[in-house]
């Protein structure tokens, strides 16, 4: 950013020296909101029109297990480099992997593009969050994650209606086609300040670490793991008819959960397993934070399509509660008021507490213990769990992390936040799997009731984060 704009600290973001960066920021979150919304919307269409259900934890978790290693590159990158190469390069990585997902003529080259898709959000997600803390004040980053929330309520509402309207009308190869034509105004949009930000970058580089290929060899083995553990589960699938196929996938998963413990000692803060005080904690948050409500987000439409019988359309209405809620949660958050009067421990508790309240919502739906309008209107409690958390970590990792570890230490979180809910997706894939279809509703309850238990833990693990920086990754 420019000497003026860090030496007379604006006092809004709709200050002219900020305005080029936040109008760009907020339409590349739109573009990703949109793409987010409707894929998961209509995934379970795609999964059973390609004939490949047996596939769908696999292509739940395609893009959280290829963004492993695009996240720590993406870090360093940032730190190295500065973060606008690695934006401009998830921009060209995201359009690619749509057209390959609109054409793909099987399940198989559906996964390459979800593969694709991960790296792309894991450049554009660290980068963006970087560009943040380099080119606001500290002051208004609550405000800017707040708005980038807000950023996601359009989307929310129209973006899974879209796609499950194309899907039932036109088909759902025409869904990726609208979400490469939004990549174009949103690079145009935010083309200006990537232009002025290439200059900053340029002026201020960063200190590389010293063993930058240790962390991505470490990284791949992380990936590696976490694709062995979601591969494993349909190995599973005929287990009760096949000791040998049950034993290939269970050996499989064994050696994913053994892979993931071995890279993650690198790529994590230390401490972060056993929620060390200060960084490891708010990353350990990220992770719990990240599981609890993406794991139980991702099958919630599957449960209302496959357990409740309803369309794509209607079953996209969780995502779109929770897009709503969300933005409503941090716009609560980003209030001078409540930045005043409450603690970062306090925020963290009470998103954790909403989240879990929130997950039993669906977890009722899925044994017929709600009627669905009551379940999804329980749901909404979690959005507004992550409107309040999500904003609050991030923020408190910047603020503890140095200027020049600002990347690691994002990618370290959203790293975190990958791991954790990819495993929960991948271990309740490999469930599905075996128990096949039709499925029961029990099952589902289980799998969302494993993610609200993780929520308790977070929140009982709260003060952890308000701590004293330690140090960042060793």
């Amino acid at each position: 950013m420019p000497a003026s704009v860090r030496s007379d600290t604006p006092s809004s973001l709709w200050d002219p020296r900020c305005l080029p960066f936040v109008v760009g920021a907020l339409a590349l979150v739109t573009l990703g909101a949109f793409e987010n919304r409707a894929t998961v919307a209509i995934l379970p269409t795609v999964a059973g029109h390609l004939d490949g259900m047996a596939l769908f934890g696999a292509a739940a978790a395609a893009p959280l297990i290829s963004s492993v290693v695009a996240t720590v590159a993406a870090g360093l990158w940032c730190d190295r480099r500065g973060p606008t190469p690695a934006l401009a390069t998830g921009l060209l990585v995201f359009t690619f992997s749509q057209l390959v997902m609109g054409a793909a003529p099987g399940m198989t080259v559906l996964l390459v593009g979800r593969v694709g898709t991960g790296v792309a959000e894991a450049l554009l997600d660290v980068a963006l969050t970087v560009l943040v803390a380099r080119v606001l004040p500290r002051s208004l980053r609550p405000k800017m994650f707040a708005a980038m929330a807000t950023a996601w309520i359009v989307p929310s509402l129209i973006g899974p209606l879209i796609a499950g309207v194309l899907a039932d009308l036109v088909g759902w190869r025409s869904v990726f086609l609208v979400a490469i034509a939004l990549t174009v105004p949103a690079a145009l949009a935010l083309r200006p300040s990537l232009r002025t930000l290439r200059g900053a970058d340029a002026a201020e580089p960063s200190t590389a670490p010293p063993d930058t290929r240790q962390i991505l060899v470490s990284a791949a083995v992380v990936s590696a793991g976490l694709a062995a553990l979601t591969l494993g589960g349909p190995g599973l699938e005929h287990s009760a008819h096949s000791g040998s196929t049950a034993i290939v996938g269970g050996v499989a998963v064994g050696a994913g959960l053994a892979l993931i413990l071995i890279g993650a000692r690198r790529v994590l803060p230390r401490g972060t397993a056993r929620f060390a005080a200060g960084l490891p904690a708010v990353v350990a948050s990220q992770g719990l934070r990240a599981a609890s409500f993406a794991g139980a987000g991702a099958f919630i439409p599957l449960m209302l399509t496959s357990v409740h019988g309803l369309g794509p359309a209607a079953a996209a209405s969780s995502l779109t509660i929770t897009g709503l809620s969300w933005a409503l949660g941090s716009q609560v958050n980003g209030t001078s008021a409540v930045q005043r009067r409450t603690t970062v421990t306090g925020r963290v508790r009470a998103s954790f507490a909403l989240i879990c309240l929130g997950i039993l919502g669906p977890a009722m739906v899925a044994i017929d213990r709600l009627p669905v309008w009551a379940g999804l209107a329980l749901w909404a409690a979690a959005g507004i769990g992550m409107g309040v958390g999500s904003p609050t970590l991030t923020t408190h990792l910047l603020a503890l992390a140095p200027e020049d570890e600002q990347g690691r230490l994002t990618a370290a979180s959203m790293l975190a936040a990958t791991i954790s809910q990819s495993m929960l997706i991948a271990v309740a894939g490999a469930a599905i799997a075996i128990v096949g279809t039709p499925l029961p509703g029990a099952v589902l309850a289980g799998i969302l009731a494993t993610a609200a238990a993780l929520a308790l833990c977070g929140a009982a693990a709260a003060s952890r984060v308000e701590a004293r920086p330690t140090a960042s990754i060793t």
